[in-house]
C-alpha cells in the first residue's frame, strides 16, 4: 500500500513538473495564454509553491492585457520570495497598467531598494 501510494505521489509531483516546463515553453515562445494555462494547472496542483511560476505568470497576464491578475500573481510571488525585487517591478507594472500610479511607483522603488541590497550582498562575496 505504501508502494502504491508513493508511485501516486511521485506521478502527481512529475506531472506538475510537466506543467511546468510545458509553460516555460510557452513563455519561450511567448504563447502567453498557452503559459497562463500550464502555469494555472502547476498551481492548481498545489504540490509545489514557486515564486517564478507567479512571476511568469503574471507577465503573461501583463503581456494579455489582464492587469489585475497580473497584480495578483506579483502579489503572490512576493508573499513566496519577500525579497525578490522582480516580484515588485511586476507589482509596479501591474499597478501602472492599471492606472495606479502612485501604487507603482512605491513598488519601483521598493523594487529598487530589494535590488540594491541583493546586489550588495552578492559584491561583498
Amino acid at each position: 500500500m505504501l508502494q502504491l501510494s508513493f508511485q501516486m505521489w511521485t506521478d502527481q509531483m512529475q506531472e506538475t513538473l510537466n506543467s511546468k516546463k510545458k509553460g516555460d515553453v510557452a513563455f519561450r515562445q511567448k504563447e502567453f495564454r498557452d503559459a497562463i494555462e500550464c502555469y494555472t494547472q502547476f498551481v492548481d496542483a498545489g504540490t509545489m509553491i514557486s515564486p517564478t511560476v507567479y512571476a511568469r505568470r503574471s507577465l503573461c497576464y501583463l503581456m494579455s492585457d489582464m492587469h489585475q491578475e497580473a497584480l495578483n500573481d506579483a502579489m503572490q510571488a512576493q508573499v513566496i520570495s519577500p525579497v525578490w525585487h522582480i516580484a515588485s517591478y511586476l507589482q509596479a507594472a501591474a499597478l501602472a497598467a492599471l492606472g495606479m500610479e502612485n501604487e507603482a511607483q512605491v513598488a519601483l522603488k521598493e523594487g529598487t531598494t530589494l535590488e540594491a541590497k541583493k546586489n550588495a550582498t552578492a559584491a561583498q562575496k
